[in-house]
């Protein structure tokens, strides 16, 4: 299995809009995958200029609110390609796309880094910011899954939640649970009920 990194990603229109989404980005040798699924902004963008900048969030909460419809997130100019970059990160790399893979559902975008830098100290690992980035994925395939498994997987990341979440954390995990709740047609929340979930 490839190395995939969680980051956010960000390509601009021919007019200049910016579009800020969460991708995970397939390691494939010296270059880095793009994978988007049809209909996909991305696609629309990357077609129209084939360059992209990958961010490492500092803050969990803008990978939970891309997936739950909030994308206003600072940004500030590439260094190296014409576009924008997450401003809060930990640090980011530009791409420019150096082959396309078409394909009907799925098509790649191969890019090759032509400039990365970091931003700010890391001190250390959350476990409740990994419990939002896999709630967030989730999130993201309500439409695959059985509710039940959506669930099941839902209360065991709670348990993160829990015992190591702070305010950002906290947050984040209910933008998810609202997204969650909302699609499965549910009232209760999982951090009601902190037995159920340890």
């Amino acid at each position: 299995m490839p190395l995939i990194l969680e980051t956010i990603v960000t390509t601009t229109s021919p007019d200049g809009d910016l579009h800020l989404v969460p991708f995970g980005l397939i390691q494939d040798g010296a270059d880095w995958v793009l994978a988007p699924f049809r209909p996909s902004p991305t696609i629309l963008n990357l077609e129209a200029n084939p360059v992209f900048a990958a961010s490492s969030p500092s803050d969990i909460r803008v990978i939970a609110g891309a997936v739950t419809g909030r994308r206003d997130w600072g940004t500030v100019p590439c260094d190296r390609i014409s576009g924008r970059r997450l401003a809060d990160s930990f640090g980011h790399a530009e791409f420019e796309v150096t082959a396309v893979e078409p394909d009907e559902t799925r098509p790649r975008y191969r890019g090759r880094m032509v400039h990365s830098a970091a931003h700010m100290p890391f001190f250390g690992y959350n476990r409740a910011q990994a419990a939002v980035l896999e709630a967030a994925i989730l999130s993201t395939r309500l439409h695959m899954l059985p509710p039940e498994k959506i669930l099941t997987e839902m209360r065991y990341h709670a348990i993160a939640i829990i015992k190591t979440a702070g305010p950002a954390e906290r947050e984040a995990w209910d933008w998810i649970e609202d997204k969650v709740a909302t699609a499965l047609g549910r009232s209760d929340r999982i951090l009601d009920e902190p037995a159920a979930a340890q």
